[in-house]
């Protein structure tokens, strides 16, 4: 399998791992809203939720990875964002299934994001592939999310859905975000930090892809996230170390969260304490399996 295409390849992870796979002597294209063939990565323009693409872009594809999503804390979520969270995640998924089931293709695999907001907040109990989803909207629109990825596995393409963690990183997501009360020498921690983060630093994220499509074996659901989660707490200061130490370590109260936050707090405020070892178990083996050692790799 050579010829890789991308959905939502510009994306914090899509961009690194576009990078990866051509460094590995993958031909990689992309799908997003604008077409450009002049690109860094030739990219097919497409509107999933209008039904609308480009079928050059799956000419001579031997697999499709999806990453295509909106940012699930970008905006407030009101009604309206919660719907186009959902269907930014849903049809991009059921116009893959519709190409798949209605023209003659060269499609062997497909790798889809998920994510472990499938669990919610469980507290302290460790969240395995087998776990029901939790509650809440994270839960709501990754079950939706990877019922539309069912319907590609449905369509007879092996079919890989990696339940993604917080993605470390430098460069965008939450690690970013992190880092912005630093500039003030505070090391801010939410609410009473006891809830676990599942992390995944995002060179073992692309490689976790990369392996997902080159081993065979690998079908259905696996977790992407690190095998040692950490406390908010515990994470926060491991940061701090990281940084050099010499800063406060301070709580962003709960109340304060809900209130600037609205529903959207349950994404600071929820525990997910999530296993690896199914992927593990595969033969996957994490360059960054301790959150120390990955936090200094991205920091230096």
């Amino acid at each position: 399998m050579k010829n890789i295409l991308i959905a939502g390849g510009t994306g914090l992870i899509g961009t690194k791992l576009s990078r990866l796979l051509r460094g590995q002597g993958y031909h990689v294209t992309h799908l997003s809203r604008k077409g450009d063939l002049n690109a860094e990565f030739p990219t097919y323009a497409w509107q999933p939720e209008k039904g609308i693409y480009d079928k050059k872009a799956f000419d001579g594809a031997d697999a499709i990875i999806n990453l295509a999503g909106a940012g699930i804390v970008d905006k407030r979520w009101s009604d309206e964002r919660k719907r186009i969270i959902i269907e930014s995640r849903t049809s991009g998924n059921l116009l893959i299934d519709n190409y798949l089931r209605t023209v003659n293709h060269s499609i062997k695999a497909y790798i889809s994001a998920s994510a472990i907001g499938f669990y919610a907040d469980r507290g302290d109990d460790w969240m395995t592939e087998e776990d029901e989803a939790g509650t809440g909207f994270l839960a709501e629109s990754t079950v939706a999310w990877e019922n539309a990825i069912d319907e590609v596995r449905k369509a007879g393409v092996r079919t890989v859905t990696l339940r993604i963690g917080i993605v470390l990183s430098t460069e965008g997501g939450a690690l970013a975000e992190m880092l912005k009360p630093f500039m003030a020498r505070l090391a801010v921690y939410f609410g009473n930090g006891k809830q676990y983060i599942s992390w995944i630093h995002i060179e073992d994220m692309c490689r976790l892809f990369q392996f997902a499509l080159e081993n065979e074996a690998m079908n259905g659901i696996y977790n992407a996230v690190a095998p040692n989660p950490e406390t908010n707490y515990d994470f926060t200061k491991t940061l701090s170390k990281a940084k050099g130490g010499g800063y406060l370590l301070q709580s962003a109260p709960t109340f304060a969260l809900r209130l600037a936050m609205g529903e959207m707090a349950a994404t600071v405020l929820g525990s997910t304490r999530v296993s690896s070892q199914k992927v593990e178990k595969q033969g996957f083996s994490f360059k960054f399996p301790i959150l120390d050692t990955a936090l200094k790799d991205l920091l230096q």
